[in-house]
């Protein structure tokens, strides 16, 4: 079984006007803030990325528009790495981040909404490039590949295949009969809640620049902000509740918001999922909140309650915001920020991490495995919501998480090659799998990754990317069975 090059190449054509298209817009901020090096510098970005994907659309036709699971497969990473490598280019010509395979570690961070940056204080860079910035977090976070599946049928291609690649969660489910469709009322949903927290962001004070670098990157789960100070610069709790509000939403299966778009309001607050999601927060927070003010860290309760559910939210939501210095805090808050980091948010969300279905399916099958080895003749089925789980779901799930916590414990032995403390360095494999970008003690929120060589960070690169699109588009592509013909 060979590839289908033509269509693989006519995606990758797709792609690369999409990435030249959208930034035309951090043109237009550059020409409206008089940034004449930025300018120049997003102007010769779209004169790359724009023609070459026009050349591959134009001039590379398709004889059979079928698309195998490989083509899936191998188009999700391709498309990745490839819109990385456009997205890089400004950073550089603006000389932002001159050394370009530095600028491809942010321009990846951006793209996987993971929020992790080598740049001390953004508040400092052109506009047009904090608008950039936040921007990749914004395309990046319902997946590039989603909103050009709802083009595909224009070219007479299924996107079925790239959508199982993109997406390979164990509950994603179509909203519509057409997976085209269902992208197109997926982008709508996320468009008209971009816009309301653009609203309401600028209801609270914020111009409109700021509020869109942080709807952008708080409804794409990217947590970046264009202050040194990040969130705590406004010292607003309307802000933070905005923001942490939006965190959430986007947390949130999207699927679950067709359910309301169709009156179905009782079955959007039944999901399994999304109740054990916000339990899972709420309890955290309290947790947390009651461990501030116990140990003194800050002097009132409301001032616990404030810091405690904005850094829980930030952490489970994988957005990475902070309001206070968590590293300062006692170790019992830190861990449980770190479990959240692990956990993540709902599926089909614009989280990263192993999400909270994934969890319970494991809690599920280990309560299983307890009650059968004092029943061992028992059938005891896994049910979620009231519905059994097949066994190759379960299956799915059990091999993904081996396979997580296999690539996040050799992610830790080859971050320790660079010799920094045990926190710092476990943290940045699980913030950088995970897609969440803040870390413990070095990484914290005066922190970033400068402080990792090169070629770490082109590792924390692929694991960004692998992260985003759930390890198996990636590990496959290193299996020598994927490339063969049979």
């Amino acid at each position: 079984m060979s590839f289908n090059y033509r269509v693989i190449i006519r995606i990758i054509g797709i792609i690369s006007v999409m990435i030249g298209t959208a930034m035309i817009l951090p043109f237009i901020v550059a020409v409206i803030y008089h940034e004449r090096t930025a300018g120049f510098a997003f102007l010769k970005s779209v004169l790359i990325a724009l023609p070459i994907g026009l050349i591959l659309l134009f001039f590379v036709r398709t004889e059979s528009t079928t698309l195998k699971i490989r083509d899936g497969y191998i188009i999700a990473a391709l498309c990745w790495f490839i819109a990385s490598a456009y997205g890089a280019f400004p950073y550089m010509f603006s000389g932002a981040i001159p050394n370009y395979l530095e600028a491809y570690f942010e321009s990846v961070s951006g793209f996987t909404t993971t929020g992790s940056t080598i740049i001390d204080d953004f508040s400092i860079m052109p506009k047009a490039i904090q608008f950039w910035r936040s921007f990749s977090h914004w395309l990046g976070a319902m997946g590039i590949l989603i909103l050009a599946i709802s083009l595909l049928p224009a070219l007479g291609i299924g996107g079925l295949r790239i959508a199982s690649a993109e997406a390979p969660g164990p509950t994603v489910e179509k909203m519509s009969t057409k997976i085209s469709d269902s992208a197109r009322i997926l982008y709508l949903m996320y468009l008209t809640f971009t816009i309301i927290e653009i609203c309401l962001l600028k209801l609270g004070g914020l111009n409109l620049f700021d509020s869109l670098i942080h709807t952008f990157s708080s409804i794409g789960t990217g947590g970046l902000s264009n202050y040194k100070q990040g969130i705590a610069h406004f010292d607003n709790f309307y802000i933070e509740f905005v923001i942490i509000f939006f965190s959430i939403v986007a947390s949130v299966n999207f699927v679950l918001y067709g359910l309301i778009l169709k009156g179905r309001i009782k079955d959007f607050f039944k999901d399994s999922e999304l109740r054990t999601f916000l339990m899972i927060l709420f309890i955290s927070a309290l947790l947390i909140t009651l461990n501030l003010w116990l140990s003194d860290t800050y002097d009132t309760l409301g001032e616990s309650v404030r810091k405690g559910f904005f850094q829980a939210t930030a952490f489970i939501s994988t957005s990475g915001y902070a309001i206070a210095d968590y590293t300062y805090w006692p170790s019992f808050s830190q861990m449980i920020l770190f479990c959240l980091m692990l956990i993540g948010g709902c599926s089909a969300s614009t989280c990263g991490s192993v999400k909270v279905i994934r969890v319970m399916i494991i809690f599920k099958l280990i309560i299983r495995g307890i009650y059968k080895r004092l029943h061992p003749n028992a059938v005891v089925p896994i049910k979620i919501g009231g519905k059994i789980i097949s066994s190759d779901t379960v299956s799915k799930v059990s091999s993904f998480t081996i396979l997580y916590f296999t690539v996040f414990i050799f992610s830790i032995l080859v971050i320790s090659l660079e010799n920094h403390d045990m926190l710092t360095t476990i943290s940045a494999a699980a913030s950088t799998l995970s897609n969440t970008g803040m870390g413990m003690n070095l990484l914290g929120p005066n922190g970033n990754y400068s402080i990792f060589s090169l070629p770490i960070r082109l590792y924390m690169s692929v694991l960004m990317i692998a992260g985003r699109l759930e390890l198996f588009t990636i590990i496959m592509l290193l299996s020598p069975s994927f490339w063969r013909a049979r």
